[in-house]
């Protein structure tokens, strides 16, 4: 099994907005993220790390302005913890091992679907296609992404 930690050289390679949001716990401006549309099949991991957090199948459109995923794909992978920034009580989502900020887990999305909405920044993860998930050492999660 992969080792998964934060890594000082990727944190000291990151875009201003990704060392922002993972390392500060920023957020991106609504609607402005790369990923935010992207319908690809794959996983998206963190962009420090590179532990796997979401599967596309479990991407939704909620229409928050951010990639939203109704759960983890490895539910070890990310903390949740208790937020009371900016006036208000969410749970903020966490990289268990790079401790990168991700977002906030709601609980307003698709209910047939567990309910959760996990609202997360493009910022902190990178996608990885479905045809280059085994190249790069994700190949056991091929069986939780869609075909092509």
């Amino acid at each position: 099994m992969p080792k998964y930690e934060k890594n000082p050289d990727v944190v000291a390679n990151l875009t201003p907005e990704q060392f922002w949001v993972t390392q500060e716990s920023g957020t991106e401006r609504p609607g402005s993220g790369k990923l935010l549309r992207n319908k690809e099949p794959g996983i998206y991991v963190d962009v420090v790390s590179g532990e796997p957090l979401f599967a596309s199948s479990d991407k939704y459109e909620s229409g928050c302005g951010w990639p939203s995923f109704t759960k983890p794909i490895e539910p070890a992978n990310i903390a949740e913890l208790n937020d009371t920034s900016h006036g208000m009580v969410r749970t903020e989502v966490r990289s268990t091992h790079g401790d990168s900020h991700l977002g906030h887990v709601f609980n307003d999305g698709p209910p047939d679907r567990g309910g959760l909405r996990y609202c997360i920044n493009s910022a902190s993860l990178r996608f990885i296609h479905r045809d280059d998930m085994a190249d790069e050492g994700y190949g056991d999660y091929l069986d939780q992404v869609e075909e092509v």
